[in-house]
């Protein structure tokens, strides 16, 4: 692996507020790739298109995404990460911008997939710049902040899309989210700091080393259930409840925002479980819980469905900061953007691609329930293998 000078030295202090201003990049970043699930039945009725051909939207923009991760190290290698992180909230907000002309179904593909390719810039160096400021102690506690920002967008964005929609359109929605990016660019440019250093280039001997890791492969296939059990559920979420629980559009959209409301606890209540039980025991019992919740979707029916769709992503959360954690242990801190670029890429296209585009079709043949039950048993699956296969930590606790 290739040398490269050390990056700002690791702090047990001062990394809270970086922290934060990191989250608030990543919610916006976050929220311009989920905002397109609460619209998805508006854009349906305008595009009139099938559920199959809406849920392969987010194929197209996790193919984007796929490849802007695994070409992440190079650009992150020639700006630094700090610039990465910018190029991503203004590219990003521009893309959204332009989708909200879309009038056929093949731009919003288009649109789609250019907005993936902005966003998938960010990840990587957003946890490089992060875990360099905050100690290893602290690498739980503050990825759980960072962790927050998906989770606040799961809570939000249907809520306020469905209260912008009362008097904009989606187009106006994507619009707003758009401009939002790049403001948040703009602060970023301004008070922000870290992420002073160039990432670590790809190469194939840094690469090949990797992957004879037998750890990397194990945390990549967790990782995609882990994106599974929240992005490839919310996703098609909103559209199950409308076409099989027969809910309104509004209806569906506040309920799995008001879904979403304890899991900025739960996020921190699981980067304090890595810390103190191992980010193994944490990603295993996270995602066998996680996957029996999310079989139960399709196999329960009124009440009892609604208190499912509290309960799955209040557990599913807990998955990413251990996640995270896992990853960042395994390589030294100049390398952590390349484990990260090629982990989340392909867990993001099975997890935030192909599933939500399978359920879609499953549910275009009658068998919306059966999808989700599906979903759940693999995830199930994988958190049965987290806890027998994964190595033990040697040291849990801090």
């Amino acid at each position: 692996m290739t040398a490269h000078p050390s990056p700002q030295k690791s702090t047990k202090s001062g990394w809270l507020i970086p922290a934060c201003l990191l989250t608030g990049i990543f919610f916006l970043n976050f929220s311009g790739r989920i905002i397109f699930a609460p619209l998805l039945p508006a854009i349906e009725r305008d595009l009139q298109i099938s559920h199959g051909a809406s849920g392969s939207l987010f194929l197209s923009m996790s193919v984007g995404y796929f490849l802007s991760l695994l070409g992440s190290g190079y650009v992150a290698s020639r700006l630094t990460h700090r610039r990465t992180l910018l190029l991503s909230s203004f590219l990003l907000g521009l893309i959204l911008l332009g989708a909200a002309l879309g009038a056929e179904i093949w731009q919003l593909h288009l649109g789609l997939f250019a907005l993936g390719l902005a966003a998938g810039i960010y990840l990587p160096s957003g946890i490089a710049t992060l875990t360099s400021l905050a100690g290893p102690q602290q690498w739980g506690r503050a990825l759980s902040i960072h962790e927050l920002a998906p989770n606040l967008s799961f809570l939000l964005i249907p809520l306020v899309a469905e209260f912008l929609m009362l008097v904009i359109s989606w187009r106006g929605v994507l619009a707003i989210f758009g401009l939002g990016s790049i403001l948040a660019g703009v602060i970023f440019l301004k008070i922000g700091r870290g992420g002073d250093f160039h990432g670590q280039r790809p190469n194939l001997i840094s690469m090949g080393n990797l992957m004879r890791k037998g750890s990397f492969w194990g945390i990549m296939a967790l990782f995609a259930l882990g994106v599974s059990s929240t992005i490839g559920v919310f996703t098609m979420l909103p559209v199950f409840l409308v076409e099989d629980a027969g809910m309104a559009r509004s209806s569906a959209n506040l309920l799995v925002g008001f879904s979403r409301v304890a899991t900025l606890a739960a996020v921190l209540a699981g980067g304090l479980a890595s810390d103190r039980f191992g980010p193994r025991r944490t990603m295993g019992v996270a995602l066998l819980l996680t996957g029996a919740l999310t079989a139960c979707l399709g196999l329960f029916y009124g009440p009892w469905n609604i208190l499912v769709i509290f309960l799955q992503p209040l557990v599913a959360v807990c998955f990413f900061p251990a996640a995270f954690a896992a990853m960042s242990s395994v390589v030294a801190q100049e390398a952590r953007n390349i484990i990260i670029s090629l982990t989340v890429p392909f867990s993001f296209l099975i997890g935030g691609g192909l599933v939500p585009a399978a359920i879609g079709s499953m549910g275009d043949a009658g068998h919306f329930r059966s999808a989700f039950s599906l979903t759940g048993i693999l995830i199930t699956l994988g958190g049965v293998c987290a806890l027998i296969f994964l190595p033990q930590e040697k040291n849990n606790t801090t």
